[in-house]
Order: C-alpha cells, then structure tokens, then sequence
C-alpha cells in the first residue's frame, strides 16, 4: 500500500518518517502527503480557477494554444499529447506554465525555460495560479530533502540544483469518457513521469491508477488538502535506484476530474547521473527529449 506522511514530521527529520519515506520511495515509487502547508482551501482555489478556464468557449482557450509554439507553456488541446507509443493520444486538456527565466540569462531561450502565455479570462486566472506555483515548489522542496536524508544522503544532494528549476505547473482536464473508447483510449495512457518528483493535487474524484509491483493496478484516491506524491525517471537515475519511478495512468470515468500536478525537475545544466558512475546525463537534454516524444507539435510524439 501506500504509505501516507506526515509533512511536519518530515520537515523536522523525524526517523521513523524518514524510514517510512524510503521504504515507499523504493517499494512503490508512491506517497500520499498530509499536514502540509497548502491548504485544502488553497488546493481547491486553483482547481476552481483551471476548471473556469477549461469550460470556457473553446476560442478563448485557442489564443494561447501551446502548438503555435515550440514549447510546452499554454492551453493544450485534446489529443495533444501521446505518453504511449502504443495507446492513441491522451484524452485531457492541459494548461501548463513554468519558471521563465530573466531575458539576459543564456539558458532563457530554451524551450524548457519558454515565457508563459497566459488567459485573458478567467479574471485572477494568473495570480491564482502563480500563487500556487510558488507554495507547492516549496513543498516539494522539502520532500525532497526528506528523500535525500531517508536514502542516507546529503539533504541538499538534489536540492542545491534547482536554482533554474525546469519546474511544470499543469492544470488537467479528463472530461468523462466517451462511449466510443477502446482499450487504446486513456485519459493518460500507462507511463512514468519523466522528471524529479511530481505533487499532485486533485479534486477527489477517482481515476488515478498506479501499477504495484506484482503487477497489479491499485487506484489513489486523495481528497483537497493532501498530496499524491510521485517519483521521476531522473530522480531514479539520480538516486542510483533507491526511488522508483513507477508506471500509472487515468482511464476516465463517467464524470470530469480536475488535478494539477507540479513536475519539480532541477536546472537544465544538473547532472543526474548516478553519484560515482564516471558518465554525465543532462537533466536538460533528458527531459527535452522525453518532451519531444510526448507533446505532438514539439517532436516525434
């Protein structure tokens, strides 16, 4: 099962957490966060603000259509994503944001660093969503200080790079499923996430399924005012195997389901190569990679 943590318990170092933290990271490459400082009230604000904006007419979400561009910031359409080579395209809408840099940085014209667009309606649509980005990249750092320290490593092994964080704020949209889907038709096909770690907050509704290792598909259910907490491929690479970045997927139900994960990934230039391995592995180049086999209108997804 998946063990639920206590975030003040990890933030002050408590042992048996921090065992309990490394024992799910490496077992099920899941954790449910409670207690943390965003509040449910907080969580549910910005689930209101993205399901405002994706009700909207259709025109409106158009202006800031990401596949006008060449990176992953704005409104995503349906079917704008594959994260299964072998399932058809994703059945969700997106709107994703990130960490612009300043326009004097050298790594500003990186995709993974593109300027945001965002909505002129819903009104207080940017500064909700803001606001939120800024309180859960909090929370995240910190788990992963608890990670590190749960693993026997340094707090800040992973920590001390994320001054350029390549971090993803996503607002998602399942709409119900459709009575013509097949067995190749998911809200979002089975996959591992590809970065560092992922928070993830969501509206109740169940939908989210994660594969345990005998095989068997479990689903996660959380209400407003926790987190699902999930591991990366990066972070598994980084960590020499002690996380696990386990494989999971939406279906779809019969009703529609909002959630906003943070991908908290660290700067484009860190190396997350195992520690001692002799070899560099860009976590800039990895991530645009899996972005180009992922958003359709920016590679060979």
């Amino acid at each position: 099962m998946i063990p639920r943590i206590d975030f003040r318990k990890l933030e002050a170092g408590n042992a048996d957490t921090l065992r309990e933290v490394a024992s799910g990271a490496r077992e099920v490459g899941f954790l449910l966060l409670e207690n943390t400082p965003v509040t449910a009230e907080q969580q549910r604000a910005v689930l209101a603000a993205y399901r405002q904006f994706f009700r909207q007419d259709p025109a409106l979400k158009a202006e800031v259509d990401m596949a006008r561009t060449g990176a992953n910031r704005g409104w995503g359409a349906s079917r704008s994503e594959r994260v299964d080579p072998v399932a058809n395209p994703d059945y969700k809408e997106v709107f994703d944001c990130g960490v612009p840099l300043s326009a004097d940085d050298p790594l500003s014209s990186l995709p993974v660093y593109s300027e945001n667009l965002w909505p002129r309606s819903p009104a207080d649509f940017q500064v909700t969503v803001e606001d939120y980005f800024i309180r859960a990249r909090q929370v995240a750092m910190t788990m992963l200080r608890g990670i590190a320290r749960g693993i026997g490593r340094d707090p800040d092994a992973f920590t001390d790079k994320f001054a350029r964080p390549m971090a993803l704020l996503r607002g998602n949209y399942y709409p119900p499923r459709p009575a013509w889907a097949g067995d190749r038709d998911f809200g979002i096909a089975t996959h591992t996430d590809y970065g560092c770690l992922t928070l993830l907050a969501t509206d109740g509704r169940g939908g989210l399924e994660v594969e345990l290792r005998d095989g068997r598909w479990h689903g996660v259910h959380t209400e407003p005012g926790a987190f699902v907490i999930n591991f990366g491929e990066m972070l598994e690479m980084w960590s020499a195997g002690a996380v696990k970045a386990t494989p999971h997927r939406v279906i779809g139900g019969t009703e529609e389901r909002i959630s906003a994960p943070l991908f908290f990934n660290p700067d484009y230039e860190a190396n997350v190569a195992p520690p001692g391995c002799g070899r560099r592995i860009s976590a800039g180049e990895h991530l645009s990679q899996r972005y180009a086999e992922t958003y359709l209108h920016m590679g060979n997804g």
